[in-house]
C-alpha cells in the first residue's frame, strides 16, 4: 500500500502506478547506488538514478550502462532518461529493458546548456509535442509507468507548464513532476509554489499523481506541498544532499505532526555507512573522491567541522577519512 494512502492523502491515484510520495530526485554526479541505497534506509520510497543518456544508452556505453547498476537487494530502480527526440530513445530500449526498472522518467528540466544544447533536458518545453512521442516510444515497447519532470518553462515568457503536462498525461504519463523554476533562471531564485498548487488542481481526479521538486529544503517545505499545495508527493534534491534524514522526518511529520532531528553521533554514523557503501560500490581511490562533496554536507554547521572540512579536502583514503569525521561524534 502507498504510504500516502495510510495517511490519508490518497486523491484516487492507482497506488500500484508508482513507488510512493517521498522520492529522492534524480541528481548527475550525486544519485549513485550508494546514494540511493543510503536516501532507502532513511526513509525514501524510491530513488532515481542520476540522468542516462538515451543515446548513450542505445549504444551500448560502459559508462552510462554503469548509472543503471542496482545496489545489492536495490528493489525499486527508477531510471531517468534524457534525450532531444523519440529517435534515442526507441533505439535505447533492449539496454534499458536489460535492467527491468519499475519506472521510466523523462528529463525535461536539466538547465545545464550542454545537455540543452542537444535539444535534451529543459530544451524540450520549447516543444512540447516531442515529449508525446518520446512517452509513446517507450509505451510501444513496455507497459512500464512512464513519468515525466519537467520546468514552469523556457523562460519567463513561455510559461507553458499546464499545457505540457497535458501532453505528457495525453501520450500515457503515470506521473508528473514540475520543478517550478524556469529553464531560464537555472536554480536561481525561488520556485514558483502557485504553480505547484495549479498543477495539482489541474490534475486532480485524473489517476495521474502529481509531484513537486525545486526548494524542497525541510519537512515543513514538503508537508507545505502536500498540504498547502495538494501534491500528491515531493522529490527531493539538494535538500536531500548531506541529509537523507529529510525523508524519515518529513513521513514523522506527515503523521504525527512533528519530528527528530538526527543526533551528531547519527549524522557521522551514516556520513560514514554512505562511505563505506561507495568503496564497495566503486573503490577506495573514485569513492573517497566523489564523496567529499558528500562528507561536506553531512558534517556542515556541526562545531569543529571547518577543521574536518580541511582534512577532507586532502585525504586520500577510506580509513584517514574515517578517522576525521570520528572527531565529530
Amino acid at each position: 500500500m502507498a504510504i500516502w494512502e495510510e495517511l490519508g492523502y490518497h486523491r484516487g491515484v492507482k497506488a500500484e502506478s508508482i513507488c510512493g510520495p517521498l522520492m529522492l530526485a534524480p541528481l548527475a554526479g550525486y544519485t549513485d547506488r550508494a546514494f540511493r541505497k543510503i536516501a532507502r534506509e532513511c526513509g525514501a520510497d524510491a530513488s532515481v538514478t542520476e540522468m542516462v543518456s538515451a543515446e548513450g544508452l542505445a549504444r551500448g556505453g560502459e559508462k552510462t550502462e554503469a548509472l543503471l547498476e542496482r545496489y545489492p537487494g536495490e528493489d525499486r530502480l527508477v531510471v531517468q532518461i534524457f534525450a532531444p527526440s523519440d529517435d534515442p530513445v526507441r533505439r535505447c530500449m533492449d539496454n534499458l529493458l536489460r535492467h527491468e526498472p519499475e519506472m521510466i522518467d523523462i528529463n525535461c528540466g536539466c538547465p545545464v546548456p550542454k545537455v540543452v544544447r542537444t535539444g535534451a533536458g529543459s530544451a524540450l518545453m520549447r516543444s512540447p509535442g516531442m515529449i508525446g512521442r518520446i512517452i509513446a516510444a517507450i509505451k510501444e515497447r513496455t507497459d512500464i509507468p512512464v513519468s515525466v519532470k519537467f520546468r514552469l518553462g523556457w523562460d519567463d515568457s513561455s510559461i507553458n507548464f499546464l499545457s505540457f503536462a497535458e501532453e505528457a498525461a495525453a501520450a500515457g504519463a503515470s506521473m508528473l513532476t514540475l520543478h517550478a523554476r524556469t529553464r531560464a533562471q537555472g536554480y536561481s531564485g525561488k520556485a514558483e509554489r502557485s504553480a505547484f498548487t495549479a498543477l495539482a488542481r489541474h490534475f486532480s481526479g485524473s489517476g495521474i499523481p502529481v509531484f513537486g521538486s525545486g526548494d524542497v529544503f525541510s519537512p515543513e517545505d514538503a508537508a507545505e506541498l502536500m498540504d498547502g499545495c495538494g501534491l500528491d508527493g515531493v522529490m527531493f534534491a539538494r535538500g536531500a544532499i548531506g541529509n537523507p534524514f529529510i525523508f524519515q522526518e518529513t513521513r514523522q511529520l506527515l503523521e504525527s505532526g512533528s519530528f527528530t532531528l538526527p543526533s551528531a553521533e547519527e549524522r557521522i554514523a551514516t556520513a560514514i555507512r554512505h562511505l563505506h557503501l561507495a568503496v564497495e560500490c566503486f573503490g577506495e581511490s573514485l569513492a573517497c573522491r566523489e564523496m567529499r562533496k558528500h562528507l561536506m554536507a553531512y558534517i556542515k554547521g556541526m562545531p569543529g567541522s571547518s577543521r574536518v572540512k580541511a582534512g577532507l579536502c586532502t585525504a586520500s583514503g577510506e580509513e584517514e577519512m574515517v578517522h576525521l569525521l570520528s572527531q565529530l561524534a
